[in-house]
């Protein structure tokens, strides 16, 4: 039922929002929902942070748009080979990353991040360097094209959907619980009987390709990438948006994609400092509202309605 009336609210939306500059707007928020959404299986779940997620995103974009622009693949066919590459490539880094834990996994993960950053910059026969890759086309359904308008929102956020209810299958199963069993206690859960190196690298790389695949619906909304895209920056920006979401919730995802989307406008004056903000907002969340603000708010609230719905004692005269 949730899932009919939340495909009716994109349905309704698409239709009443005729400017193209907030129609483009919410496209991106659905394009970064899909990132929180991976950020958030790995981190949220399975307690294991990545501070270099920009990486899978950048992987995703650019072997689709080396694919259609020096290839001349079909985009589509540009997806299968974006999604493939990063599998592997995550894979291949998880088996030794994730043997890591805390501060440590987090660096390894950072250090993952600028490698793929400086070779987006330094290959430049593929990726164009820092003048970035040009031409990239528009995706296209049959005879239908489908350019920044209401059909790119349209596929983003039935993407968006799919995604959505993917999460929820795996976090709702047998699965799902191990995961956060692993998030609460490694140890414990592996004495328990879960395979949790194998579930660490699965739920990576189910990470990863959600970032890709975000990648490549921001490659063709564009129609240009360039490094600047998928720098440490916005990996911070993407841990953000999980933290104010609420991590171990999944609509919490496209709650902390909605206010870092909308954030820049509000506060463009302060765009110089785009990491001192992104900073004060990790401190002032972590600090008062450690559970996201989703699961903040509803704490907030289940407190707020025991206290006044506990019955009143009066003595007894």
């Amino acid at each position: 039922m949730k899932y009919a009336l939340f495909s009716l609210s994109i349905v309704l939306t698409g239709w009443w929002v005729s400017n193209p500059y907030y129609l483009q707007l919410l496209t991106f928020i659905g394009i970064y929902t899909v990132l929180a959404l991976g950020l958030n299986m790995l981190m949220g779940y399975a307690g294991q942070i990545s501070l270099g997620h920009a990486a899978f995103y950048g992987i995703g974009a650019y072997t689709t748009a080396i694919a259609t622009v020096h290839w001349n693949w079909p985009p589509w066919l540009g997806l299968l080979l974006a999604l493939g590459l990063t599998a592997v490539i995550a894979f291949l880094i998880a088996l030794p990353m994730l043997k890591l834990t805390g501060y440590y996994l987090g660096m390894g993960t950072l250090g993952f991040g600028m490698i793929f950053y400086i070779l987006f910059r330094e290959w430049t026969g593929f990726t164009g360097g820092t003048s970035g890759l040009v031409g990239i086309p528009p995706l296209s359904i049959g005879a239908l094209t489908l350019d920044t308008g209401s059909g790119y929102f349209y596929l983003v956020w039935g993407i968006v959907v799919v995604c959505f209810v993917i999460c929820e299958r795996i976090v709702n199963s047998r699965v799902g619980r191990a995961l956060r069993a692993i998030h609460d206690s490694e140890r414990a859960a592996a004495a328990m009987g879960v395979d949790t190196s194998r579930l660490k690298v699965w739920v990576f790389v189910l990470s990863a390709v959600f970032a890709s695949l975000a990648g490549f619906l921001y490659a063709h909304l564009v129609t240009f990438i360039s490094p600047d895209s998928f720098d440490f920056i916005v990996s911070i920006r993407i841990v953000t948006m999980v933290v104010i979401g609420g991590m171990a919730s999944i609509w919490g995802s496209l709650l902390g994609a909605s206010v870092l989307t909308f954030l820049p406008d509000w506060l463009h004056v302060f765009s110089d400092y785009e990491m001192v903000v992104y900073g004060l907002i990790l401190m002032v969340v972590m600090i008062f509202l450690p559970q996201g603000f989703t699961r903040g708010m509803l704490d907030i609230y289940e407190r707020a309605r025991s206290r006044y719905s506990r019955p009143s004692t009066s003595p007894q005269g």
